[in-house]
């Protein structure tokens, strides 16, 4: 592998925990850790807002009822999962991707391309986080209405994910600069 010695797998991790999620691509163990943190994160909301929706289903058609709080809850972590969920794509390259052009590149221009795009990412995030803490500021006066808590919990999904996937973009730019391939750096046959 060009640039040093190859690093171990994100999946690499002892016990049942390490078959439960796919593995991500190489990294340092911060990165790693980072991911697990975000991988876990995304599975226990998903398993929260399924149980809680299900539950109030169950209430609503058998005992004619309903848990208020539920639905609103619902969103607010429907938010925070979505957000959550493109950082743990990004960490893996899973996001779609147009390569009719970027794909016909080999060499330095693939480098080059991959570094630019990053570059363009990088700066993309770095705007949504910027203005998502604005967001989640003015958020802080107004109230989610069967919570009562600040809308700025719900708000705060936008900087808090666009910082977590800058960590993984700058990461897989500084591989780039290092000259691994996207072979290298995402397995063959990755778009």
């Amino acid at each position: 592998m060009e640039g040093g010695a190859p690093l171990p797998e994100a999946g690499a991790i002892p016990g049942a925990a390490a078959t439960l999620l796919p593995p991500g691509p190489p990294a340092p163990a911060p990165i790693r850790w980072l991911a697990r943190l975000v991988d876990w994160s995304v599975v226990l909301i998903g398993a929260v807002m399924a149980t809680l929706v299900f539950a109030n289903v169950i209430v609503h058609n058998v005992f004619d009822g309903d848990i208020a709080w539920t639905t609103e809850f619902c969103e607010l972590l429907m938010v925070w999962v979505t957000f959550l969920g493109g950082a743990a794509a990004t960490r893996r390259g899973a996001h779609m991707v147009v390569g009719e052009l970027i794909g016909r590149l080999h060499g330095t221009a693939r480098r080059y391309a991959d570094a630019g795009i990053q570059i363009l990412v990088l700066v993309t995030l770095g705007l949504l986080a910027w203005y998502g803490v604005g967001i989640a500021d003015a958020g802080r006066m107004s109230e989610l209405t069967v919570l009562g808590w600040p809308m700025a919990t719900q708000y705060a999904a936008l900087p808090v994910a666009s910082v977590i996937t800058m960590v993984f973009v700058l990461w897989d730019l500084i591989q780039i600069l290092a000259g691994r391939s996207h072979a290298e750096r995402y397995g063959e046959g990755h778009p």
